[in-house]
This record gives C-alpha cells, structure tokens and sequence, in this order.
C-alpha cells in the first residue's frame, strides 16, 4: 500500500514539476493567445462574407424592379457569401437568415424555409436579440403562407404569435396573422388582428384595406 502510494506522489509531483516548467516559459499563456487570434481571424472572417453577402443581397433587390437576371446573379453571389459566413460560425443565425432571404428573391422558398428553420433552432437562436428572433418568425410565416400549403397556415399562426410575444408592438406580424386568420375563416380573430395593426401603425394600408374586405363581406 506504502508503495502505491509512493507511486500517486511521484506521478504529482511530475506533473507540478512540469506544469511549472510551462508556466514559467510562458506556453500556457502563449497557446491561449494564439487560440484567442485563430478565433477573432475566424469571427472576422466570417463578418467580412456576411457584410458582402449583405451589400450584395440589398443590390439584388435594388435591381429586381429593372433586371430579373441581373438581380438572381446577385442573389445568388450573396447566398454564396452567406454559406462562406456559416462554414466558419454555423452557430450566427444572422448568416442563415442572410441566405434565407437571398433565396427567396431567387425563388427558392423551400429551400429559404430551411434555412430560416436552422436560423431559429436553438442552436442559432441564442445568438438573435428578442427583436430579430420576432423578424425572422415573421419572415418564416410570411414564406409559410406564401407557399399556398394550407396545412402550414397552422405553423405560420404559431411563429406570428410568438412573434408578437418577443415584439409586442408589430403591426407586420399582426398584418399577417390576419391574412392567416382569414384562409381559416376565423373572420373575427383576423378583425382583431387587423384592428390592433392600425392601432400599433395608423397609416397600415393593407390592414385598413382587410377591414373594408371583411365588412363587406
């Protein structure tokens, strides 16, 4: 037993001797440091694809109204730039939600579905503030009901619901639920709706216009 645990003392104090050499050499700080760089190169990296990805995307749509194929190429480019930005930080939902939308002006609204859904994950929600995370649901329902799926109209009400908890004040999402509202024919849950986007934003024409359309109903 004596020299067992002679043995466990002299493994420790090997380790202390060693673990004292590093430090006073400075390795451990130096290896921290170098890990610290490797990370911020990354974190930059993966900034400088999104921003362009970004730019690009806005004159993507900037030329939609003029050029269509000009506008897909440009699109296209900022998706390209947006998987660049999530090969290094696949954890930033800001990069998937630059890609969902880069591929919904191409057309691609399954695929842009996908990528919001990741972005919402709680793997990638964690790193949207309250108000970006209500953003991307709306844009996520929006995509939803675009689709014409009607098995999906449940799915939307739930992200725009959940919307307005994290953003109360949300004439969009409340817009939208309305319209959601009306494909399920539940008439007076899409008046509410409609009224409270008025209230939140007076000047909501397409709400105003949804009014008139139920009261002559």
């Amino acid at each position: 037993m004596k020299m067992v645990t002679d043995i466990f003392l002299q493994i420790g104090l090997g380790l202390i001797t060693v673990f004292m050499y590093l430090w006073m050499h400075n390795l451990p700080q130096q290896a921290f440091s170098k890990l610290l760089a490797r990370r911020n190169h990354s974190a930059n990296e993966a900034k400088r694809h999104f921003v362009k990805g970004a730019q690009l995307l806005d004159e993507a749509k900037s030329r939609s109204a003029i050029d269509n194929s000009a506008a897909a190429s440009l699109a296209k480019s900022a998706a390209d730039e947006a998987d660049k930005a999530i090969a290094i930080d696949p954890k930033d939902a800001a990069a998937h939600i630059l890609k969902a939308l880069a591929l919904d002006l191409q057309g691609f609204r399954t695929s842009a579905l996908d990528a919001l859904d990741v972005a919402l994950s709680p793997m990638a929600a964690k790193s949207l503030s309250a108000e970006e995370r209500s953003d991307a649901l709306i844009k996520r329902a929006e995509l939803k009901v675009g689709m014409s799926q009607s098995e999906r109209v449940d799915s939307a009400i739930a992200d725009l619901v959940e919307s307005v908890k994290l953003k109360s004040e949300n004439a969009i999402a409340q817009c939208v639920l309305g319209e959601c509202y009306e494909k399920k024919g539940m008439v007076e849950e899409a008046r509410k709706a409609y009224e409270e986007a008025i209230r939140v934003q007076p000047r909501a024409n397409v709400a105003r216009e949804a009014l008139q359309r139920l009261t002559s109903k």
